[in-house]
């Protein structure tokens, strides 16, 4: 069952890259990155952060948000992406002084609001953290391009989540994709650098 998950996984990703991959802007020279030829504004939602504020729609507006789905017992791809997200936050708030990074819990009965808050301080207290059930959450992140699926059983279940980011403009609109490359002997990855200069390149060209 696990394999054909991630079976499925990688198919949409697959799937995911040649679509973006249509829609470049030939104006830019991306390196990881595919910037929707129309951007699209996310559907109603409501989450809330590791606060217990509501994220929302509103939450989104004069801010650039980079989003990152996972879960808090995930035990390599999330703290690894994380980790490298903190590193790159103070060049990222360079390129915007309205940037924010978001990272969605698919594994809401686990990651309460306890567990995100304190999860997302030791990366980064900046950061959102949100999550809801996954009737909400379920629609929002199909919205933003993830996928995730529970495998196993019992309270030793684990998610099989996208690794990728998804970068949505000041006006809430879902503007470009960030994804992962596969490195011989490591987990797939985004380069810093290679983010960096994406993002640099999206809000300068930015309209």
């Amino acid at each position: 069952m696990k394999i054909l998950i991630a079976a499925a996984l990688l198919l949409l990703t697959i799937a995911g890259i040649f679509a973006f991959k249509a829609t470049q802007d030939k104006s830019l020279d991306l390196a990881t990155s595919y910037v929707f030829e129309q951007p699209r504004a996310l559907a109603p939602f409501t989450l809330a952060d590791q606060y217990g504020n509501p994220f929302t729609n509103q939450s989104l507006q004069g801010k650039w948000s980079l989003f990152f789905i996972g879960y808090t017992a995930c035990p390599d791809v999330c703290p690894t992406t994380l980790n490298k997200l903190a590193a790159a936050y103070p060049k990222l708030q360079k390129i915007s002084d309205s940037f924010q990074v978001v990272f969605v819990s698919a594994d809401p009965e686990r990651d309460t609001q306890t567990k995100r808050l304190d999860y997302i301080n030791f990366f980064n207290k900046e950061f959102k953290a949100v999550s809801a059930e996954h009737s909400a959450l379920f629609p929002f992140s199909r919205d933003l391009g993830f996928v995730y699926a529970m495998v196993g059983e019992d309270s030793d279940y684990q998610v099989d989540h996208s690794a990728s980011y998804v970068l949505v403009s000041p006006r809430g609109e879902k503007t470009a994709v960030f994804k992962t490359k596969p490195t011989p002997g490591q987990l797939p990855q985004i380069l810093n650098s290679e983010l960096i200069n994406d993002v640099d390149q999206i809000v300068s060209n930015w309209r």
